[in-house]
């Protein structure tokens, strides 16, 4: 137990689906992250700009993996989102500079959260009337749930590529099956056909 412990943290710190980031954006450019997200996973969004003139503005685009727009906010300096997702992909959000006085680049804060991260414990904890303790090990058998369902995931997503590699090479290898047939089908009328010229020009 002592062993296993230590081992379930890991994966809860490497399977962790909260992420802060600060986003140097270049006036002029625009700057994109993407993540891949299950379908039915929660996901909640907050940015806001760091610095600048208070009349620097960015806009925001987040799109599904099929390309439609789950959010779009032009001349804004702070920007939430929450969504649920419909789809299993990558999901990309791309923010640009509407206005830099100053010029240069401006510093984006991004917290992005997805599926366990993204609940709401304060309530669940009110709801339930836990904390401490109790809640902290609530927060980690979620973390576990999550990180089961990743694993499972990774291994539909395994078991797929393999089927996919098994098949291809089942074609490959029948298509250099049929490439020999070919090559000797022509070879042995080649061969007939100059041993019909040869007579026929009685060379042979």
């Amino acid at each position: 137990m002592s062993m296993l412990l230590p081992l379930v943290f890991f994966f809860c710190f490497f399977f962790s689906t909260s992420r802060a980031l600060w986003i140097t954006i270049p006036t002029g450019g625009t700057k994109c992250i993407s993540e891949e997200i299950h379908s039915n996973v929660v996901v909640l969004v907050h940015y806001a700009l760091v610095g600048g003139t208070p009349n620097s503005t960015i806009s925001s685009k987040v799109s599904s993996p099929y390309g439609n727009e789950l959010h779009h906010l032009d001349n804004a300096r702070v920007g939430n989102l929450a969504f649920t997702a419909r789809e299993s992909g990558l999901y990309l959000a791309c923010f640009w500079v509407d206005r830099n006085d100053r010029g240069g680049d401006i510093i984006l804060d991004l917290d992005w959260k997805t599926g366990i991260e993204a609940k709401d414990w304060d309530s669940v904890a009110k709801r339930e009337k836990i904390q401490g303790v109790e809640l902290e090990l609530r927060r980690l058998e979620g973390s576990v749930e999550s990180i089961h369902e990743n694993l499972m995931h990774l291994r539909g997503r395994e078991a797929e590529l393999r089927n996919l590699s098994e098949s291809t090479n089942a074609r490959v290898v029948w298509f250099s099956f049929l490439s020999l047939g070919v090559c000797i089908t022509v070879s042995v009328l080649q061969l007939l056909h100059l041993k019909r010229y040869f007579h026929k020009k009685k060379l042979i």
